[in-house]
C-alpha cells in the first residue's frame, strides 16, 4: 500500500501554515516545509518562516538544515523530503508538506527524474562572467532561442535557473524542456493535494500587509546582517524579501524604493505560483475569504477523514 501524503499549495500569504498546523493536529501529522528558501539558516522574517510557539508542538523538517552560502537543488529537496515522508510514516504518524515552491513539490511527490550528470562548473563559471559583464539579457535571449518553452517558464530575474538551462543544455545537448517531457506522472505516494486560493485584491492586501509586518520585525536588519556576513552574493539572498534589499545597502536606491519592489515582486510570485499548481497538479482547491477562513478549514479537515480512513 502506497504511503499516505497530504500537501498544502498555493500562493504566499494564503494561509497554508495555519491550515498545516490544524491538521496535523487533528490526524496526528508532522509538517515537511516545502519552501525552498526557509532550508537556510538565519534566513527567518524574509521567508515567514514559522516560529517555535507557531509550531505547536508539532515536528517540523527541512527548515534550518543549510547555510546560506550552500546551494540547494529541487534534486536535492527531493531526497531530502523523501527521506522525511519515510521517517515520519516509520513513526506512525502523517506526512504533510506545506509551501509554494511548484517545481520542488512537484519533484518530490512524483517519479521525477533530474539531469543525471554534474553541474560542469567550467560552464556555469563562465556564463555567471557573461551575466556580470554583459547582463541577463543576452543569456535569457540565447536561452529563448534556444528552449522557448522553458524561456516562458522562467522568470529573467532568475539567474540561476537561466544558466543552469543554459549549463544543460550545452553539456548534454538535450534542453530542460525535453528533459521534462519524459518525466513519470506517477507517483509512489498515494497523495491529497490541497489548495488555497483567495480573490486576487484581498490577497494582494494581505501580501502588502505581511510586508510591512516583516519589516516591523525587522526584515532590513537581518538583510543587513547576511551581507555583512558575505552572502551578498549568494544564492540564497537571490531570492525574494532578501535581493530587493541589497541596492539600498550598497546606497544605490532608497529604503521606500525596495519595500515598494519587494511588494511587487511578492504579489507576482504568489501570480506564478497559482499559475504553476493550476497548471501542472491535480489540485483540489478551496477558496478562502478573510470571514471564511475557518469555516473552510473545518471542511477540509472533515474532508480528510474519508482520504484518511483506511491509513
Amino acid at each position: 500500500m502506497k504511503k499516505k501524503v497530504i500537501a498544502i499549495v498555493g500562493p504566499t500569504a494564503v494561509g497554508k501554515t495555519k491550515l498545516s498546523i490544524s491538521i496535523a493536529k487533528e490526524y496526528h501529522g508532522a509538517i515537511i516545509s516545502g519552501d525552498s528558501m526557509q532550508v537556510y539558516q538565519g534566513m527567518d522574517i524574509g521567508t515567514a518562516k514559522i516560529t517555535a510557539e507557531e509550531m505547536q508542538g508539532i515536528p517540523h523538517y527541512m527548515i534550518d538544515i543549510k547555510n546560506p552560502d550552500e546551494a540547494f537543488s529541487a534534486a536535492d529537496f527531493k531526497k531530502h523530503v523523501n527521506m522525511y515522508i519515510e521517517t515520519i510514516t516509520a513513526d506512525g504518524m502523517l506526512p504533510i508538506i506545506v509551501g509554494g515552491s511548484g517545481l520542488y513539490i512537484q519533484a518530490a511527490l512524483y517519479n521525477y527524474n533530474f539531469p543525471s550528470h554534474k553541474k560542469d562548473e567550467t560552464v556555469t563559471k563562465r556564463l555567471e562572467n557573461e551575466l556580470h559583464t554583459k547582463g541577463i539579457d543576452p543569456l535569457y535571449a540565447r536561452l529563448k532561442k534556444i528552449d522557448p518553452k522553458q524561456a516562458a517558464k522562467i522568470h529573467p530575474n532568475n539567474h540561476r535557473r537561466v544558466i543552469r538551462a543554459l549549463e544543460i543544455y550545452e553539456t548534454t545537448g538535450t534542453t530542460m524542456s525535453e528533459y521534462q517531457e519524459l518525466q513519470e506522472l506517477d507517483s509512489p505516494y498515494d497523495i491529497k493535494l490541497i489548495g488555497l486560493e483567495m480573490e486576487r485584491e484581498t490577497l494582494y492586501t494581505r501580501i502588502n500587509q505581511r510586508v510591512d509586518s516583516m519589516i516591523e520585525q525587522g526584515l532590513l536588519e537581518e538583510v543587513n546582517r547576511l551581507y555583512i556576513q558575505g552572502y551578498g552574493d549568494t544564492q540564497a539572498m537571490r531570492a525574494i524579501g532578501y535581493k530587493e534589499f541589497i541596492p539600498y545597502l550598497r546606497g544605490e536606491q532608497s529604503l521606500e524604493d525596495a519595500i515598494c519592489l519587494l511588494k511587487r515582486n511578492s504579489r507576482r510570485y504568489a501570480k506564478r505560483q497559482y499559475t504553476w499548481f493550476r497548471n501542472k497538479m491535480n489540485v483540489t482547491w478551496y477558496s478562502l475569504s478573510s470571514d471564511t477562513i475557518n469555516e473552510k478549514f473545518r471542511n477540509i479537515l472533515d474532508d480528510l477523514a474519508g482520504f484518511l480512513k483506511d491509513r
